[in-house]
């Protein structure tokens, strides 16, 4: 009986417990409530467990129905990203690598990167978005660009493989004549939340009613990485930057890195991510840009 389970009864399966109704299921299936209905019922019967209780108004998980969801979840995925290698075998090579880049991540490897699939893949097209937060996520959820690579996006939506690339190291800076440039020992959340601090805002609802790295109510939110560097040089505030986009100004005199008790002994890092959705992963071109952006 066990062999006669189907991919439609697990996904059946996984919509009912997901939506939290057969006929919530059924409409995000495009099926009748009864047919849903049946095939959980016949799910249930070949496999000898009870998946939902009924006894109430919405059907309730069972704990069985609990553990065979994480592995029912584990087959549909295996099953999504079977489909999509055979689809990228079949197509060969990407008609373009399209990529949203976060703005965090070094312009100099990206450029190195794109640079060694330029040899390798001459005839390729490229189109690059350098983009914040959510605003690298959401080409790729949308289908727009095949590839992303986020760092100031900590989250990664369920839709999405991740891979690790690097860390990038974050300091936290201030104008020289800004009151903090003047501190000599580390500085507490109270001290730095006397004053403003530069945040980057997201332009996509991905990130809405969370913070990252916020300590300060006296917060100037802006959408552009460059705005926010020139606004600490103007002394507006205080806030992280990536090193590598300040270490000259740090060098020169022209920004002034404070220490706080999260950073005491060390820089904070970004870790960097590469991104794809579950049913289109990247072909030959795509894949060999993620690892050189890894090396």
């Amino acid at each position: 009986m066990l062999d006669g389970v189907t991919l439609d009864q697990i996904r059946t399966f996984i919509a009912a417990a997901e939506q939290g109704s057969f006929s919530a299921a059924g409409r995000k299936l495009r099926r009748a409530q009864s047919v849903v209905s049946h095939t959980l019922a016949n799910l249930e019967a070949q496999l000898g467990v009870s998946l939902f209780e009924r006894s109430g108004r919405y059907p309730q998980l069972t704990e069985e129905g609990q553990s065979l969801l994480r592995d029912a979840r584990a087959v549909a995925d295996h099953m999504d990203d079977f489909k999509a290698r055979a689809r990228s075998i079949r197509e060969g090579l990407e008609p373009e690598l399209s990529a949203a880049m976060d703005v965090m991540y070094p312009m100099p490897a990206i450029t190195h990167a794109v640079g060694q699939c330029r040899e390798l893949f001459p005839t390729t097209p490229l189109r690059l978005y350098v983009e914040a937060l959510g605003g690298v996520v959401q080409p790729v959820l949308d289908g727009s660009c095949r590839i992303g690579v986020i760092g100031s996006l900590p989250t990664v939506p369920d839709e999405l493989v991740a891979e690790s690339l690097v860390l990038v190291p974050f300091a936290t800076v201030v104008s020289p004549q800004h009151p903090l440039a003047k501190a000599r020992k580390p500085l507490s959340n109270a001290e730095l939340s006397k004053h403003v601090q530069l945040v980057l805002t997201d332009r996509t609802p991905l990130s809405s009613g969370r913070n990252f790295g916020v300590v300060s109510p006296l917060t100037w939110r802006l959408a552009d990485l460059g705005a926010k560097h020139a606004f600490l040089r103007a002394g507006f505030g205080w806030g992280h930057m990536p090193v590598h986009m300040v270490q000259e100004e740090l060098d020169q005199g022209q920004l002034v890195e404070i220490r706080t008790h999260a950073n005491a002994k060390a820089r904070a890092s970004l870790e960097m991510q590469a991104v794809y959705r579950k049913d289109a992963p990247p072909g030959p071109v795509g894949r060999a840009f993620i690892e050189a952006l890894r090396h």
